[in-house]
């Protein structure tokens, strides 16, 4: 991603900052990689809700902040449901579910149509953000 600003000296948005080579890395998930050092460290795992920024964390209401009950993941059931393309409301949801049907065969599942999601190109981006718009709270 480039440094670039506006008039004022604020970053652009992230699309126009995205360059070739980091749409190519962000559209096969090679940005994802990093990640499985803190997987075998312990502070992620394979499969929970993806950690969402630290930001966040006063605007979520007490049931979306039940997310947080198991480990944050690589992937997750909102992510092979949609990943980026859907609301914030549909992630939360889906987070939700995840959290209260934890299971073996659930994390198997999510695993191989994660793979086959990424294979597709599925749900890299929502319309008009490089990933997703910034969560906002429940107004």
């Amino acid at each position: 991603m480039s440094d670039q600003t506006d008039a004022n000296g604020n970053p652009l948005p992230d699309e126009q900052r995205l360059t070739g080579f980091g749409k190519l890395i962000r559209n096969t998930s090679l940005d994802e990689l990093p990640q499985l050092l803190n997987v075998i460290k312990g502070d992620m795992s394979l499969v929970g809700p993806r950690p969402l920024l630290v930001e966040y964390l006063s605007l979520y209401n007490a049931e979306q902040a039940q997310r947080h009950q198991v480990k944050p993941g690589v992937t997750g059931w909102a992510q092979i449901n949609g990943r980026n393309a859907i609301s914030w409301p549909e992630k939360f949801k889906l987070d939700l579910w995840y959290v209260k049907h934890v299971s073996f065969f659930l994390d198997v599942k999510i695993l191989f149509q994660t793979l086959w999601n990424v294979l597709r190109g599925k749900g890299i981006s929502q319309q008009g953000h490089v990933t997703m718009g910034k969560f906002k709270g429940n107004t």
